[in-house]
């Protein structure tokens, strides 16, 4: 690991709460796709399988900022572990129903009790941010939980699928719900490094941090991106069976996580000047022009160099976004504003994904990949309205290191 990432870790409690992170994080990227392989071995049903899956992502996307809203005001011990409770006990509600042939809302009942698992990957930068503050470690640190979250995503299928299929169908989610125990608890434990909650009578200001112009502008974008990859995933793993190797789906898909990972260890090394907000919109804008040669592809060996080329540009993005947030959302309602972002992708997902089908039943997979193309344009078109937004932070937010004078020289003008 190269010095400014081993730097990272001289922070006492560092080590312990970005470990709990990534195994609490696992589930993100496995219980999902867990669910489809284990009701699609179980019953057959992939029309089930995907509308529970769906079910548990939409459920996320409702209860996370909700969830995090509380974290804010009392803290992550005090909200984690209840939050996890039910979650773990809705998990084993979907594997004991899936197993018994229980009815199909039972299954839907549990699947939506699963959505309030917590998003450990704000609370992860949450307590990064109160350690790194103001510092040019902290976008060294988001970079760090940037590649965290694509490794996830590199080997929580593999795992998933895997087990599933070769041990017993519930083996994947199971051991999702296992990591998800083993992280929260684990997480909650560590009292040092939780940030100070910011209880609603101190707040000198109430509601949601959906409130800051910017950040709903993050959020808007970022359905839009979000869109891009529920779409990619569904046609590349139709596009793959169309030519006889579905199972190669995989390898593809895990080449376009891997391109982001390689983009967000460099990037963590890197120092910038000027406002973030640029970055970011120029990050955005290559995300939808590397959709444009997916349209083109003819072979799996193409795909996979195109996909990988497009990973690039999607940690940096991110990385920034997170900076972004620090600059739009009061710091009480910081893990909020992170698990916004976090809701739009997921919303993004489910819409993608859902259009992407409906292309390729009517017009083949590789007619498929119009749909990331045109959500990429989309997110663009966003991004350049918004942009007015961007550039003003919430009150009595400075914004990153370096970034300062700038910003007030251009306010001034």
């Amino acid at each position: 690991m190269p010095s400014p990432y081993r730097a990272l870790f001289a922070a006492p409690g560092s080590k312990g709460f970005s470990s709990a992170g990534f195994i609490g994080r696992m589930p993100l990227s496995m219980m999902g796709i867990g669910v489809v392989t284990m009701i699609s071995q179980l019953t057959g049903r992939y029309g089930l399988a995907g509308a529970l899956s769906a079910t548990i992502a939409l459920a996320a996307a409702a209860v996370g900022p909700q969830i995090s809203r509380l974290v804010d005001q009392y803290g992550q011990r005090r909200v984690l572990r209840p939050a996890t409770l039910v979650a773990l006990t809705a998990s084993a509600g979907l594997l004991l129903a899936a197993r018994f042939d229980w009815p199909d809302w039972v299954l839907f009942v549990c699947a939506a009790g699963i959505g309030s698992v917590p998003s450990l990957g704000a609370m992860i930068r949450a307590r990064w941010a109160a350690v790194y503050r103001g510092t040019p470690q902290l976008h060294t640190a988001y970079s760090f939980e940037s590649v965290v979250d694509e490794m996830c995503f590199i080997f929580g299928p593999i795992i998933s699928i895997g087990l599933s299929t070769a041990w017993f169908p519930e083996a994947g989610p199971l051991l999702a719900a296992c990591f998800l125990a083993v992280g929260v608890f684990w997480l909650t434990a560590q009292r040092a490094t939780e940030p100070e909650p910011h209880p609603r009578a101190l707040q000198g200001a109430g509601g949601t941090a959906l409130r800051s112009p910017g950040l709903q502008v993050l959020v808007a974008t970022f359905v839009a991106t979000g869109a891009i990859f529920g779409a990619v995933d569904v046609v590349t793993v139709a596009f793959a069976d169309e030519r006889g190797h579905k199972a190669a789906a995989s390898i593809v898909l895990a080449l376009y996580a891997a391109g982001s990972c390689t983009a967000g260890v460099v990037f963590g090394l890197m120092r910038f000047k000027g406002t973030p907000e640029r970055r970011w919109l120029l990050g955005v804008f290559m995300m939808a022009v590397s959709m444009i040669p997916l349209l083109l592809v003819g072979n799996l060996p193409f795909l996979a160099v195109a996909l990988f080329v497009s990973g690039l540009s999607i940690a940096p993005t991110m990385i920034t976004t997170m900076s972004l947030i620090e600059e739009h959302v009061p710091r009480a309602q910081l893990t909020e504003g992170m698990t916004w972002v976090s809701t739009g992708l997921a919303v993004g997902v489910a819409l993608g994904s859902s259009a992407a089908g409906w292309v390729i039943d009517e017009a083949g997979a590789r007619a498929g990949y119009g749909v990331p193309a045109v959500s990429g344009a989309v997110a663009v078109a966003v991004g350049f309205l918004g942009y007015r937004r961007l550039s003003r932070p919430a009150p009595g937010r400075g914004g990153t290191v370096g970034h300062d004078s700038e910003r007030q020289e251009r306010h001034v003008a």
